[in-house]
């Protein structure tokens, strides 16, 4: 059952847990500053704790208050917020942001999500909230409603129904210090409209720490992953893009071949595919340009891969 915006306000103002929606997946929200309430969203994913946090807001003018943004940020924030964008930047204020939310580094990852409901429950709070996926650790992100509660909540005090998310990828995630920005992680937003306003971007290797979501093993179902398969063996799920598929065990991605609708089909399916228990999930080529970045890198990942 869906809850309302002020019960979720509550909730965070009471140090408990709240799935909440946003454009990208759903999000496990807990106040950003309050040390329990974070701890209490680590052990509800089974999260490892050197992996950061992304704190949300509404805006440029909440993430200042946290944190003095690199000229090249305000710029990015100006141009692509709300929406599917992170940024690691300096930290200002570790209060607002705690300690353990940030892994313990001196930086903070900021986004302000574009979901109505996001925004509501931020602005009613008048704090940033960390919300991670609302899956458990390693597991595919929850894109729906139901496969959220599926997979965290029992843990939460409130949640949001919001519909399935628009995007279906986590935020694309830069590392910005003076007027650089790297890439630490592709995501919902292309890394083209990010180098039209910055020019070309480097590859954050060293950093990625500094980044949610870069274990070897993530967003994985419990069936192992194939990629690049041209066809499924017996026994395999298949998830394909582009092409038509028949079959109890098979999916398509994008039937039109449009990477916009697979990044937002991806994790929905991988769970699909995963209720079926295959003896593994092949799944077909993907084009490596536009969101096809983001979404083999989610699938290295499954599979088991370093992207």
């Amino acid at each position: 059952m869906s809850g309302t915006v002020q019960q979720a306000v509550q909730a965070l103002r009471a140090g408990a847990l709240v799935i909440l929606p946003t454009e990208t997946v759903y999000g496990l929200a807990a106040d950003a500053g309050n040390p329990d309430a974070v701890a209490r969203l680590y052990e509800a994913k089974g999260r490892p704790r050197f992996n950061p946090l992304i704190a949300h807001v509404t805006g440029r003018a909440m993430a200042e208050r946290i944190a003095p943004l690199p000229a090249l940020a305000a710029r990015l924030a100006d141009a692509f917020w709300p929406g599917p964008l992170t940024l690691v930047v300096p930290i200002g204020d570790r209060g607002a942001v705690c300690d353990l939310a940030r892994a313990g580094l001196d930086t903070v990852a900021l986004r302000a999500p574009a979901h109505p409901l996001a925004q509501a429950v931020i602005a009613g709070f008048g704090r940033p909230v960390c919300a991670p996926s609302a899956n458990r650790s390693g597991r595919p992100s929850p894109t729906t409603f139901a496969d959220a509660m599926e997979e965290t909540g029992p843990s939460a005090t409130a949640a949001l129904d919001g519909g399935p998310c628009a995007v279906g990828l986590e935020s694309t995630v830069l590392a910005v210090t003076g007027d650089a920005a790297q890439l630490l992680r592709p995501g919902g937003l292309e890394r083209s409209a990010i180098e039209a306003l910055t020019g070309p971007l480097a590859t954050g290797a060293g950093d990625a720490h500094r980044s949610p979501g870069r274990l070897a093993l993530h967003y994985a179902p419990n069936a192992p992953v194939r990629l690049n398969a041209a066809t499924p063996l017996e026994g395999e799920a298949w998830l394909t893009f582009g092409r038509e598929v028949k079959g109890p065990l098979a999916f398509n991605l994008s039937p039109a071949g449009d990477l916009r609708e697979a990044a937002a089909n991806l994790f929905a399916l991988l769970r699909a595919a995963d209720r079926l228990n295959p003896v593994a999930i092949a799944v077909a080529p993907i084009p490596d340009h536009g969101l096809g970045e983001a979404i083999n890198d989610r699938l290295r990942r499954a599979a088991g891969y370093v992207g």
